[in-house]
């Protein structure tokens, strides 16, 4: 068997081959009531479907920047996995004026409209539900991504050493980098295969997208995503905590 290839994407196939059905991301958002599991089979097919819609629909390169203009939730996650499978460059909360595509939720959609090119809209809302009406001079992702395929093959295969993460203006990691880092995250907080980890922070840093995902995932764990939890006290985090089973918490 030949060793996986060091990737983000890389991780996650790794995953799936060991235990597909265990749970990946959990996601809750106390503004909404909305709590959302997914298992690495689950979300590995969204990731699918979403790098098949960047290949193909939206005709990705390798090496195209993406500004990622999105909160702390699933979905976020899984077009940061996507765009690893496809080699295209992850700018965290980037320039989108800069970049090739933009991929936005609802409270940032007039700073994407930047974008010289393509503009995809996530809605955030519950279950993955569309925009009430698309917002213009966007595609709306949740009425795209369906009928997307279920298998994705990458055109060309994405290179380890190639950039794939840039986080702030002065930090920029290739996909090889942002698993090691990942990997070194996971040792530190003492994650190991079955470690459940629950973070509040936002994706606006490499520390909010390593606790709310990467770390984990390189660890073999999982992650309970918490949004919007201004105004819950600590005892509502601490049942919240002993119902999922949580290992690490990291607020």
């Amino acid at each position: 068997m030949s060793a996986p290839v060091r990737t983000v994407a890389g991780l996650l196939n790794s995953a799936l081959a060991e235990d597909p059905g265990r749970p990946l991301v959990t996601y809750y958002d106390d503004a909404t009531g909305e709590r959302v599991e997914l298992s690495v089979a689950t979300f590995a097919n969204w990731v699918s479907k979403t790098a098949n819609l960047l290949q193909d629909d939206l005709a990705a390169e390798p090496g195209d920047r993406l500004a990622l203009l999105m909160p702390a939730h699933w979905q976020t996650a899984v077009w940061l996995v996507a765009a690893s499978a496809t080699g295209v460059v992850v700018d965290l909360q980037g320039d989108p004026s800069a970049a090739a595509l933009v991929v936005s939720g609802p409270e940032t959609l007039d700073d994407a409209r930047a974008c010289p090119g393509e503009r995809v809209a996530l809605s955030l809302r519950p279950l993955g539900a569309r925009f009430p009406e698309t917002p213009e001079g966007f595609i709306d992702y949740a009425a795209e991504v369906p009928g997307q395929g279920d298998q994705f093959m990458p055109y060309v295969p994405v290179d380890p050493g190639a950039p794939f993460l840039a986080v702030g203006q002065t930090q920029e990691l290739t996909g090889e980098q942002t698993v090691q880092r990942a990997e070194e995250d996971a040792a530190a907080k003492g994650l190991s295969k079955g470690s459940r980890l629950l973070s509040t922070r936002p994706f606006d840093s490499w520390e909010g997208l390593s606790t709310g995902l990467l770390a984990p995932l390189a660890a073999g764990g999982s992650v309970v995503l918490c949004r919007n939890t201004a105004q819950l006290d600590d005892a509502t985090l601490q049942r919240r905590s002993e119902e999922e089973r949580v290992t690490h918490t990291v607020g």
